[in-house]
């Protein structure tokens, strides 16, 4: 059975974005990014909300030019995996191997896991916090930013209650921290 992961950039105080929307403060650099590339890697869909599709639409064609190869790396990554957008106010989606649906269904989602023969990931916290509240989600990877932004998008819904199980944690140079949970039954 495929798992269901959720990968956040976050501020230490747990915003994915700042009050203003804002999240360029969570710009990974070479090391950190090569490092998301291995956790992407294997990821056979990934399940993501509007907000972050349009975010995340930016790979299906970039412009590379001028960027080290971790960055034209991840674009190879994310071209050769499946999408499946979420939203009731999209008229369609524009990038290939995409799909629009227009609510998310966790029975569903448990049928795919248990037939997909490669993870599945889940992104935005909107989304993740559905896919969290109906017990879909069984591990997550939080990448920690030295920064502190006081407020904005929280990457975890309020009121959500989880026991985790630490499975791996890194330091890199930059000072961002990662942290691997599995969700415990």
């Amino acid at each position: 059975m495929a798992k269901l992961l959720y990968t956040s950039l976050t501020s230490l105080d747990g915003y994915v974005a700042d009050e203003e929307g804002k999240f360029g403060w969570a710009q990974p650099d070479e090391e950190v990014h090569s490092y998301v590339n291995e956790l992407s890697r294997p990821i056979g869909t990934h399940l993501l909300g509007r907000r972050m599709y349009e975010v995340l639409r930016f790979w299906d064609d970039p412009d590379l030019t001028d960027e080290p190869p971790p960055i034209h790396e991840y674009a190879r990554i994310w071209k050769g995996a499946d999408k499946v957008v979420y939203s009731s106010t999209l008229e369609s989606v524009s990038a290939a191997r995409t799909r629009l649906e227009r609510a998310f269904d966790p029975e569903e989602i448990r049928r795919v896991k248990e037939s997909a023969e490669a993870d599945l990931s889940i992104g935005g916290p909107t989304l993740a916090a559905e896919a969290l509240r109906a017990g879909l989600v069984d591990e997550v990877d939080q990448f920690l930013f030295p920064v502190v932004v006081g407020g904005g998008t929280a990457w975890l819904p309020s009121g959500l209650r989880l026991q985790l199980e630490l499975l791996d944690c890194n330091r890199f140079e930059s000072g961002v921290v990662h942290v691997h949970y599995r969700v415990a039954d």
